[in-house]
């Protein structure tokens, strides 16, 4: 099964295939399904063309992928030229939902270490 351009694996349940898709995860895949009246442990395989048709139909309205995407860039886009906190928390690469920096920052940060160490240097072996 395709939406979207992105492949929904077959061997999956399709409430855990659907969150494959950018801005879909498991709750919003559920009420999918709930809508659609399909049962939540079915297969993409077992799935019959109007099933199917019907998930279709449900995703292209909602918001997601490449639309979802765009519209976070600009909302980011936007608080970097007002200059707003969280703005700058995004242009200096720094965590921007109150998370500590003294430790556990690597997810934002790059998983760069800068600490010295021992402080010894290695001596060369002759």
């Amino acid at each position: 099964m395709r939406l979207l351009g992105i492949n929904i694996s077959d061997t999956k349940r399709l409430e855990i295939g659907l969150t494959a898709l950018f801005g879909v995860g498991r709750v919003r895949a559920q009420n999918i399904l709930d809508t659609a009246h399909i049962q939540r442990g079915v297969r993409p395989a077992d799935l019959s063309r109007e099933e199917e048709n019907e998930v279709r139909r449900i995703i292209e309205e909602l918001k997601l992928e490449g639309d979802l995407r765009r519209d976070i860039a600009g909302n980011v886009k936007r608080l970097k030229d007002i200059k707003a906190y969280r703005g700058i928390r995004h242009m200096r690469h720094l965590p921007v939902h109150g998370q500590r920096t003294k430790t556990n920052s690597r997810t934002v940060h790059g998983n760069v270490r800068k600490t010295m160490g021992s402080g010894r240097k290695k001596v060369e072996k002759k």
